[in-house]
């Protein structure tokens, strides 16, 4: 119970990585603000897995895409709550498109999404936190992305990179408030948004293209998630911790030379 007593937002939590992150902060002793958008499908089911588990949920729906959004989730959050411990920013929003065809409107979007939310979040939070004075953790779901220039996703990619140095930014800036900030950065991950892209076929021959064998789960980000938000990563801040089964090593892998005969002999 690494985070008993600890009380955890979760932007974008209805389902896929941000309820695998509200998930195991719960199995790890935290109470969840469970965050999602308006009318969700899945905010209610979720709140309930997370209350089998004898914590605390309070579900909360907002639009963390606007300012005003985020305003009244944290408003909403605290008033419920009383306190927040951990931020774990999590909205999710991505289109694949050609660049040369790319939608300048569905950019701005997707941009809104993955980055700007990430600012307006952590700012309303960090604030709560200097307030307290107590510290905080501050944990931004980012992406393989923000490395690797994958085709057809020039918002998403751009979105990610942005996220991961503004992140680094911000944990310089609230390092004498004893906050951490940190970023995580999934491979691919099997979540229902995955699975409304591609067809149930293709990720399974995808997982195994991946050099771990398998496409990651919701719960390999949640575990990772409560390392960086409990006390074992008390001394880590302005760090990305990559979580993607080696899929960023793959090119290399492929071309690792044949072992020589002193290798293929038996030790």
């Amino acid at each position: 119970m690494k985070l008993a007593n600890k009380i955890a937002l979760v932007t974008g939590a209805g389902r896929g990585i941000g309820k695998g992150c509200a998930l195991a902060l719960a199995e790890a002793g935290a109470d969840i603000i469970l965050n999602d958008r308006p009318d969700s499908p899945d905010i209610a089911a979720t709140a309930e897995e997370i209350r089998a588990l004898g914590r605390h949920c309070w579900a909360i729906e907002a639009d963390v895409f606007s300012r005003t959004g985020c305003e009244s989730l944290v408003a909403a959050a605290l008033a419920e709550a009383d306190r927040i411990d951990i931020l774990v920013s999590n909205p999710a929003f991505s289109r694949r498109e050609n660049f040369l065809d790319f939608d300048p409107d569905t950019f701005e979007r997707v941009i809104q999404g993955a980055l700007t939310s990430g600012f307006h979040m952590s700012q309303l939070v960090a604030r709560h936190f200097v307030e307290r004075g107590e510290g905080g953790k501050i944990v931004f779901i980012s992406s393989v992305h923000g490395v690797m220039p994958f085709p057809r996703a020039a918002a998403y990619n751009a979105a990610k990179a942005g996220l991961d140095h503004m992140m680094r930014t911000i944990a310089g800036e609230l390092i004498g408030h004893r906050i951490n900030v940190n970023t995580i950065a999934p491979g691919w991950i099997d979540t229902p948004g995955e699975h409304e892209s591609f067809s149930t076929d293709v990720m399974a021959e995808a997982g195994k293209e991946i050099p771990w064998g398998r496409l990651g789960l919701p719960s390999d980000i949640g575990k990772a998630t409560v390392f960086l938000c409990s006390d074992d990563s008390d001394y880590v801040t302005g760090e990305i911790l990559t979580v993607d089964g080696g899929i960023r090593l793959k090119g290399y892998l492929d071309h690792q030379p044949p072992p020589t005969e002193q290798e293929k002999k038996p030790s």
